[in-house]
């Protein structure tokens, strides 16, 4: 899997701009903070994976001082901007394609509870030469990761974002192009209060050693100021 790369798409956890659908269980900063842990520990997960390079698709693009200062040192960082995911996510991949990594992953920054085993399908499955797409649905309709082997920009363009359709589309999109789609199990990221829940529920049944800086964050001892807030402290 040394030719494989894959970039985690996040954004800088700022108070009043991360995880807003969960209040008002949880305060802007808190919501914030919540988002900040879920996303360290899917570095962690993800910079587990062998083999592979990580990256992280970086937004805003002039966060990268951030980024640099919570990711291993080996990570490569790649700022976008855009209107819309799609365009964030034709970057990312576009630039390690580029870079010429053979297969270019991008992966959501907010379900860490996802098993690194189904990341090693991921990538496996775009070593098979009748595969072009990798795919990983969420439940509620739009996708957790995406991999290719070639650039395809039309995947990502007339997608109806954050939307119960993304999937869906981005299927029939991948049929009109005559791509070959490989599906990965469903899974469910971390956006409304249900799914709060259903994180807390499934946190016992995982080993201890598995998603430090969110169990810090959901038993009281990780709720610290965040990006974004008065103090400016990260």
């Amino acid at each position: 899997m040394g030719d494989a790369a894959l970039a985690i798409m996040a954004k800088l956890p700022a108070v009043g701009q991360a995880k807003s659908r969960l209040s008002p269980v949880l305060t802007p900063s808190d919501a914030a903070a919540l988002y900040e842990a879920l996303l360290l520990d899917t570095i962690e997960l993800a910079g587990g994976l062998e083999g592979v390079q990580l990256a992280i698709g970086i937004t805003p693009s002039d966060a990268v001082d951030y980024f640099r200062h919570i990711s291993p040192s080996n990570t490569v960082l790649i700022p976008v901007d855009g209107a819309d995911i799609g365009d964030c996510l034709k970057q990312a991949l576009g630039q390690l394609l580029a870079d010429d990594y053979a297969r270019a992953l991008a992966l959501n920054s907010d379900g860490p509870t996802l098993p690194v085993t189904i990341l090693r399908q991921a990538c496996a499955e775009l070593e098979n030469r009748e595969i072009d797409v990798v795919l990983g649905p969420n439940e509620d309709g739009g996708y957790y990761l995406i991999g290719i082997k070639q650039p395809h920009p039309e995947l990502f363009e007339g997608i109806s974002w954050s939307t119960s359709q993304v999937t869906s589309q981005t299927l029939t999109k991948a049929e009109t192009l005559g791509l070959e789609v490989a599906q990965l199990p469903p899974w469910y990221d971390v956006d409304t209060p249900a799914e709060l829940d259903r994180l807390r529920a499934e946190l016992p049944t995982l080993p201890d050693t598995s998603l430090r800086h969110t169990r810090r964050f959901l038993d009281g001892s990780g709720r610290t100021e965040t990006p974004g807030t008065d103090s400016g402290s990260v």
